[in-house]
């Protein structure tokens, strides 16, 4: 029998959340962790209500070549992260010292989202184009630690 650790259990389940993504540039899922249970999931997508992206007739950061990692307050979606932590927070699940499983590294907005909702780790897929997220993280002292490559 060849059972999947718990951190690629939980990746798994990140990935599958990412499919639901509507972001026309990157497809990011998340999972935040408690006692082993999935608390919350979170995908990368325009607000409640809002017409996301290929609804508008495409990505204004793509229109505008803003690169990756860069002016996220161009952008319709929430992320992956913080659909997560807002589903955590709606159905009343504290989260604190949880763990948050995210198909790719945070940036810099979610970055401080996690060190504020008290998640004590971090584990993703891929990384980002933002230094400073890692480098705000390691201050708060947490560690992005990189499974599955």
């Amino acid at each position: 029998m060849n059972r999947p650790s718990w951190d690629e259990y939980f990746m798994e389940m990140a990935e599958l959340t990412a499919k639901r993504s509507t972001c026309m540039r990157r497809n990011v899922g998340a999972v935040i962790v408690k006692d082993k249970h999935a608390i919350a999931t979170g995908y990368n997508g325009a607000p409640r209500g809002i017409k996301h992206c290929e609804d508008r007739g495409g990505c204004l950061r793509q229109r505008l070549n803003v690169p990756s990692g860069e002016r996220h307050e161009l952008c319709m979606a929430l992320h992956a992260e913080q659909n997560a932590i807002i589903q955590a927070a709606a159905m009343g699940h504290a989260i604190e010292g949880g763990t948050i499983y995210i198909t790719h590294q945070p940036c810099v907005i979610c970055a401080k989202m996690i060190i504020n909702a008290g998640i004590n780790r971090i584990v993703v897929k891929e990384g980002y184009p933002d230094d400073l997220s890692l480098d705000i993280l390691k201050e708060a002292g947490l560690e992005v630690e990189k499974i599955g490559e």
